[in-house]
């Protein structure tokens, strides 16, 4: 495990060892120079545009945030800043799993891809980045009702049971995203990750629980809209980082609907711009609909339909029964009654008996290392549910220790062993330990033989809740997917290096704020070295447009970007959106 920085963050200190193995160090000195001029071209244009549709006046949310317009941020600046208002922030290496993603919120910090977008994408790249997500998400996360709607989304999102085919797609979009900051990918590769994104996304069957919260979070934090249905004001990350759809969004044919519950109602693909984005009218109608999504939850209804779901998550989920035990593992089988309501249920693999997200003594992955099987339901012929019985109860209906002991469900199960063990917890029945066991039922189904040893019960007439993972959050480690395939690293050639370093020296002369004769120098190598530059020339332009003793360089370069423009179509709005902030004199305040 890499090793483990809190920035003296206290929200970032308290975050669990599941979580810190997706955290990487930000290692901020291999940004190059040119990373920095993406970051602040890339900036520049935001604050242009977005001083006037943005939500929040973006210089004061920029510094509340750590960050400036000059340069890539450094984590402790971000912590330093965010710390006031109780987040965190830490680097990951691209996508992680939403699951994770949002735990992360849970605890209030923000979490931030370390890598930047390549020069070839500075409009916008389907992969996180450093420029989506710190200068997307931090700047609006002292709005106090903003963060409690994340922080609570978050805490859904801990809770919300996915499907198999989540990951599926999951891996799909980020081995994607990874080949597209790929320079020079190889088009036929780049087609087959589309197509197995597309293949995914078109057979995810029935959305998921996370998979519905996932469309809440993307119609809202990453492209959320705010305000008049008529005149919205733009919040969302996914818009606020990207200098090309901020400015498309706000078109005509971009629909413009609502925000309410039905907005899980509508996929989303992230590879496109979005054809239509939700206007919420406050922060509080976020949580609001929030609550309605979080009544449905398997977590909070319970039964057969949420074990069902969680045996299709294929991955370590929680049941708990109406005593209050939870049992964490691989949910395999449910096995009915004539009602149609759950009569047993089994896991495979290991799996934990808890109370109050606490493991019960005993009762760890180790012990049930082969999985777990238990009865739902009432005792036959009996007026008081099992879990209420008290200590005399128990005595009077024939549960005595080390005697032999006949249970027969409502249901049709029956357990018939030698009872060694009682547990109570909160003056709840919630476990009976027998020897020598057999479970069986009415129809002649065995579900537990004497010679696999000891048999737990766990005890509840039905399962109130069912939620994604594990009750205690120190038991499974593991429990959470890293994907092996990590984003790719830059390996830079003589010419990159020397493209970096012009780019280092048009940065000092600014900061150092020279008069010498150092810029034209950069530019003759530029126009002579570098053909489809357009970046470098625009930062010398800026630096001598106003010096009049530099009239004629400025010309040239004007002259040089507007050949680029034709001869590049590709650079056009770039540099006419470069060349724009340029002319107006803006001042970045």
């Amino acid at each position: 495990m890499n090793t483990f920085f809190d920035y003296n963050n206290e929200q970032v200190a308290n975050l669990p060892l599941h979580l810190r193995k997706y955290i990487v160090e930000q290692e901020y000195e291999k940004y190059t120079s040119i990373n920095h001029a993406v970051w602040r071209y890339v900036m520049r244009q935001n604050y242009s545009f977005l001083k006037n549709v943005a939500y929040y006046p973006y210089i004061p949310g920029l510094k509340k945030a750590g960050l400036t317009i000059e340069k890539i941020p450094s984590l402790q600046e971000i912590n330093d800043a965010l710390q006031d208002i109780g987040w965190g922030a830490v680097t990951v290496d691209g996508f992680i799993p939403p699951a994770a993603f949002m735990e992360f919120q849970a605890y209030r910090v923000l979490v931030i891809a370390a890598d930047i977008r390549q020069l070839e994408h500075i409009e916008y790249t389907s992969a996180p980045d450093i420029i989506h997500e710190s200068a997307g998400h931090a700047p609006i996360i002292s709005e106090t009702k903003y963060n409690q709607y994340l922080s609570y989304l978050g805490k859904l999102g801990t809770k919300a049971l996915f499907s198999s085919k989540d990951y599926e797609l999951y891996e799909s979009i980020r081995a994607l995203s990874i080949l597209k900051e790929v320079p020079n990918v190889d088009k036929e590769e780049l087609a087959k990750a589309e197509a197995k994104v597309l293949f995914n996304q078109q057979n995810l069957g029935a959305p998921s629980e996370m998979a519905l919260l996932s469309r809440l979070q993307w119609w809202s934090v990453e492209y959320g809209l705010i305000g008049d249905l008529d005149n919205p004001k733009i919040y969302g990350a996914g818009l606020l980082s990207s200098i090309g759809e901020s400015a498309s969004c706000m078109r005509p044919e971009v629909k413009k609907i609502p925000y309410t519950i039905d907005a899980i109602n509508f996929s989303y693909d992230i590879t496109k711009e979005q054809p239509q984005l939700f206007v919420t009218p406050t922060f509080q109608n976020l949580i609001d609909v929030l609550k309605q999504f979080e009544n449905k939850m398997a977590y909070r209804v319970g039964g057969l339909k949420s074990i069902l779901k969680a045996i299709e998550c294929k991955n370590i989920c929680t049941a708990t029964f109406s005593s209050g035990i939870q049992v964490s593992g691989v949910f395999s089988e449910v096995y009915k009654d004539k009602k149609d309501e759950i009569k047993y249920i089994k896991t495979i693999g290991p799996t934990t008996l808890c109370f109050n997200e606490q493991l019960i003594t005993g009762h760890g992955p180790q012990y049930h290392a082969d999985g777990f099987g238990s009865p739902v339901g009432q005792l036959l012929d009996c007026n008081k549910k099992l879990e209420e019985f008290t200590k005399q109860d128990l005595i009077q209906f024939g549960l005595v220790l080390d005697t032999p002991v006949y249970l027969k469900f409502e249901n049709g199960i029956v357990v018939n062993g030698i009872l060694k063990n009682i547990y109570f917890k909160n003056d709840k029945l919630i476990l009976l330990t027998f020897e020598k066991c057999s479970v069986t039922d009415t129809d002649g189904n065995s579900y537990f033989e004497p010679s696999w040893g000891n048999y737990d019960m766990a005890v509840g007439d039905s399962i109130q809740s069912v939620f994604n993972g594990t009750a205690d959050k120190n038991i499974f480690e593991d429990q959470l997917y890293v994907s092996p395939q990590r984003t790719f690293q830059q390996n830079y050639t003589d010419k990159d290096l020397k493209y970096q370093y012009l780019f280092q020296q048009i940065r000092n002369f600014r900061e150092l704020e020279k008069k010498d004769d150092t810029l034209f120098k950069i530019w003759h190598t530029l126009q002579n070295e570098f053909s489809e530059d357009w970046l470098g020339a625009l930062e010398i332009l800026e630096l001598v447009d106003t010096d009049p003793n530099n009239s004629n360089l400025a010309s040239e370069i004007r002259s040089y970007l507007n050949s680029q423009k034709k001869r590049y179509p590709k650079f056009k709005k770039l540099i006419t959106d470069g060349l724009s902030i340029i002319d107006s004199k803006l001042k970045f305040e």
